[in-house]
């Protein structure tokens, strides 16, 4: 019988993260961002943001359930070289799910349970893929408490079993958050941890509640792994060299 240890396992087993934002704020721009080679599952068909993507950046569009299997069963299979996996995003998956489910389903509350069930089965599946990170991209919910009037920010999925119950598959959960600085340029970050109404989690606990959105530098800081600053060349300056003047006599 064979024994790993804990950060073997860890590493065996791939950074597995889920990331919610509004439309616009850049999930897919964020998709581009492993520093290595990647498979993004597009199913939302927005690609214009990436368009000047490094050419280790591979994409599969998916048009239903079907589709999103037979990548699935390729990347169990195969030698495919990927290191990341995107699913993005995970919403319109299920949104296509339920499309299909609704098509043969007797009634609505039919339609709903199984869609849930086949697609806690799907995430799984792909979070459980050995030896690959793997990040999945939602839309992003609110939900008003009635009793407190509070609102929390969650991933948005169809159906209130799977928006309330997605983030427990995940270790890493992440809100992707643009603000605008006091001159007006736009800033993008990583928010990382739960506040009173946004829902994010890091088991990790290496991360900020704040961090740069780019997934290289979050899978890096995880793993502890140190990147070293770019330097600037050095400037030199030219030798100057004095010339001796000679006179005829």
């Amino acid at each position: 019988m064979k024994f790993q240890s804990i950060s073997e396992a860890v590493e065996d087993n791939g950074l597995k993260c889920l990331v919610h934002g509004l439309a616009g704020v850049g999930k897919t721009v964020l998709s581009a961002t492993t520093g290595e080679p990647t498979l993004i599952i597009n199913a939302e068909g927005g690609l214009l943001s990436i368009k000047r993507a490094p050419d280790y950046i591979k994409v599969k569009t998916v048009k239903s359930f079907e589709d999103i299997n037979e990548v699935y069963d390729y990347l169990k299979d195969e030698e495919h070289g990927f290191k990341w996996v995107i699913l993005d995003s995970i919403s319109d998956v299920a949104e296509v799910v339920l499309s299909e489910e609704k098509k043969i389903a007797k009634d609505a509350r039919q339609a709903y349970g199984a869609l849930a069930e086949q697609m806690m089965n799907l995430i799984r599946k792909f979070r459980d893929l050995k030896n690959i990170n793997v990040l999945f991209t939602a839309k992003q919910a609110k939900k008003e408490d009635q009793d407190s009037g509070v609102t929390t920010y969650l991933p948005s999925m169809p159906g209130n079993n799977l928006t309330q119950n997605i983030s427990y598959l995940f270790d890493e959960v992440f809100v992707l958050i643009v603000e605008e600085d006091s001159e007006g340029n736009e800033k993008r970050y990583l928010q990382t941890r739960r506040t009173f109404n946004m829902e994010a989690k890091d088991r990790s606990g290496m991360l900020a509640q704040k961090e740069k959105a780019n997934m290289k530098h979050i899978y890096n800081k995880i793993h502890g792994i140190k990147t070293e600053p770019k330097k600037e060349p050095v400037k030199k300056e030219p030798v100057k060299t004095e010339t001796k003047q000679t006179t005829s006599k």
